[in-house]
Formats: C-alpha cells, sequence, structure tokens
C-alpha cells in the first residue's frame, strides 16, 4: 500500500494540514517547510489521490469535449486551442468524438456527468438538447461548441455559417459560376443546414444562377469521392460550373474524383470548386482548394473562457454568445490563372502560397 499523507506528515514533523498546503496552496508555507515536505514526499514516493480530492471538492479539473468527428482538423484544431488555454488554468481535456452518431454523444455526455467533470464542451448532433439540460440542472456547466446556442440557456461559441455559406457562393457567382452544386450532408447537421440558407440567399441574389443540392451520408472525403463520381458520369451539359462542399473534407474528395482515373475535370476551367474550413491540407492538394476560413483556435479557447466564466459564480452567471465571422480565402480551385499570379505571395517559409482573403 502507498505512502498517505499522514506518513508524509509524520516524516516531515508536521501537520497533514500542512502537507495539504504544500500540495495546494505553498504560497502559504515557509520554503524550508515545504522543502521538507517535498523531501518527504520524493522519499516515501507518495502520490496523491486525485479522484479523493475532486470527490470533496464536488468536481474534477477535467473538462470533457465531444466533437463530431476527430479526424476532421477542424475539430483537431479546435480541440488543441481548448486544451492550450484549459493548461492555462489547470485543467485537463477529456476529448470524445460522436462521429455523427446520437447514441455515441449520449453515451459520453453520461460518462463524463459520472466523472463529475468541471464542464462540458460539445458539438451537438441534432436539436435535442434534453441531456445537456438535464447535465446543466445538475450543476455542470455546457457550452455549446460550434453551434449558436442564442435563446437557450447555454453559453456557445459559433461561426455564422449562414454567412459563410452565402460568402462561398457569391465568390463563385462573381467568377461567373451559374449551376452551382451544394454537396453536404447529413442535412441533420446544423452546420450543414445553415451552409445551405446561405448558399441558397446567395443564388437567390444572382438571375440567372441555379443551386443544385447533393447530399451525403456524411462530411468525409470518401463521401466527398462518391459524389464528385457521380458528377464525372454524367453528359458534360448536365454537370455544374461550379460546386460548394460543406466542408474541406467533402471538396477534397471530389477533388480526387476529378483529377485522378480517365474522365477527369479540369479545375476550375471546367468545374470551380470551394470548400468550408480552411484546414491545413487545402493549400497543398493538387489544386489549391479555395475555402471559407473559420478561426478554430479562438473557437476553442473562447470555449474554455466561457466554462471559466460560467463556473466562477454559476449563480449569478448570464450565458455568452458569440458569433464569429467567417472569411473567404481563394485560392486556384476558383481563380485558377489569377491565383497563379499571386503565388509569390506566399510564406517563404513553407515554400506553398498563401490563399488570398477576401
Amino acid at each position: 500500500m502507498g505512502a498517505s499523507m499522514r506518513d508524509v506528515a509524520a516524516a516531515a514533523s508536521v501537520s497533514v494540514g500542512t502537507v495539504s498546503n504544500v500540495l495546494n496552496s505553498p504560497d502559504k508555507v515557509a520554503p524550508a517547510t515545504v522543502a521538507r515536505v517535498l523531501a518527504a514526499i520524493e522519499k516515501l514516493g507518495f502520490v496523491r489521490n486525485d479522484a479523493a480530492r475532486q470527490l470533496r471538492a464536488g468536481r474534477s479539473r477535467c473538462v470533457g469535449l465531444v466533437v463530431l468527428d476527430v479526424g476532421n482538423p477542424f475539430f483537431t484544431d479546435i480541440a488543441r486551442a481548448a486544451e492550450k488555454r484549459a493548461g492555462d488554468h489547470d485543467l485537463t481535456v477529456l476529448l470524445g468524438t460522436s462521429d455523427d452518431d446520437v447514441s455515441r454523444e449520449q453515451a459520453y455526455i453520461d460518462t463524463f456527468d459520472e466523472q463529475r467533470v468541471f464542464g462540458l464542451l460539445v458539438t451537438p448532433i441534432g436539436d435535442d438538447l434534453s441531456r445537456l439540460h438535464a447535465l446543466r440542472r445538475r450543476g455542470t456547466p455546457v457550452i455549446l461548441v460550434d453551434r449558436d446556442g442564442t435563446g437557450t440557456p447555454f453559453d456557445s461559441v459559433a461561426v455564422d455559417d449562414i454567412a459563410g455559406g452565402r460568402l462561398a457562393v457569391s465568390h463563385l457567382c462573381e467568377i461567373g459560376r451559374r449551376r452551382i452544386a451544394y454537396v453536404g450532408g447529413p442535412s441533420t447537421l446544423r452546420q450543414v443546414a445553415d451552409r445551405r440558407r446561405g448558399a441558397e440567399g446567395a443564388v437567390a441574389e444572382v438571375p440567372g444562377a441555379t443551386l443544385e443540392v447533393i447530399d451525403t451520408a456524411a462530411p468525409s472525403v470518401l463521401a466527398g469521392r462518391e459524389a464528385g463520381a457521380a458528377l464525372l458520369r454524367r453528359d458534360r451539359a448536365d454537370r455544374p460550373d461550379a460546386v460548394f462542399c460543406a466542408n474541406d473534407l467533402l471538396a477534397l474528395g471530389v477533388l480526387q474524383a476529378f483529377t485522378t482515373g480517365g474522365a477527369s475535370v479540369r479545375v476550375p476551367e471546367e468545374i470551380a470548386l470551394i470548400g468550408y474550413d480552411d484546414i491545413a491540407f487545402t493549400d497543398s492538394a493538387v489544386v489549391p482548394l479555395s475555402s471559407i476560413r473559420q478561426p478554430t483556435a479562438r473557437i476553442g479557447s473562447t470555449a474554455i473562457d466561457l466554462l471559466i466564466a460560467a463556473n466562477t459564480a454559476p449563480a449569478k452567471h448570464v450565458p455568452s454568445n458569440p458569433v464569429f465571422q467567417p472569411e473567404l480565402v481563394a485560392r486556384a480551385s476558383t481563380l485558377g490563372d489569377i491565383w497563379d499570379t499571386m503565388s509569390h505571395h506566399g510564406d517563404p517559409q513553407r515554400g506553398i502560397p498563401q490563399g488570398r482573403n477576401l
């Protein structure tokens, strides 16, 4: 059996309370006493029982984070930023991925509830937030991530996806495209639906422009390849002249279908292509991909800031719902030769031309 705090106290000739202060508030203890206690801890091999300490406190120092797909660099970047900001507050982030599966999402919520986490950051799949309401009623702060919680009792941090969808399709229309396809799914995802609404709004403002909606089973590279292959099977006259994808993974899959195999398509000469998120791989694709950039670092760090605020004075806390604006980053998949003339403005350290923020 390992050494206890009482053993450490006896070895250092101090009280158990002093050992506790050394572990939790060393500034309250004389330096010589701190040194004596630390020497006793090292000699006895004492490891404090954080589980017991957290049980007494009522909450752990862990933050639960549930995202839709940890394989999507967009969510990985958010998690990295959240983890960095959490570390500034002596918090640890525990990451779970729902894989767009409601039952997995619910299982993670229940698990984090049982572990008495400091708070929960979650990108919910659908509109049923009943489990999150129950968690909040039990005293655990809940922050919605990549979802606007305005009108709910939850704090949230989000990006205006309607504006993002409008940006993407307005850009396609500005470069002369009129037959536009929106590739995205499943439609139950709020982000997919909002980006479609923005795209529809942009099309409605341009005479002669149309929007064809192509649903996919998942927002993945594989689903994008399948959608791109289906477009290639059409007669050329029946194909769109531009494709807007609900995220960059779909767009990269479409680009793979368009640029490999016998029936390839010239991008953007025949079909312009734009994605969403501006993940790390977009500017190094075989045709550098235009995209709608989201401020992932701000999303992740702001989510932790909201959580800290919610825990500081729970009874007086008023939910906050910041919504960031996306920006267009135009590259070769929509600008073609125009982008090539801009490439000398790229980042010489990376050797990869940067897109133009519009």
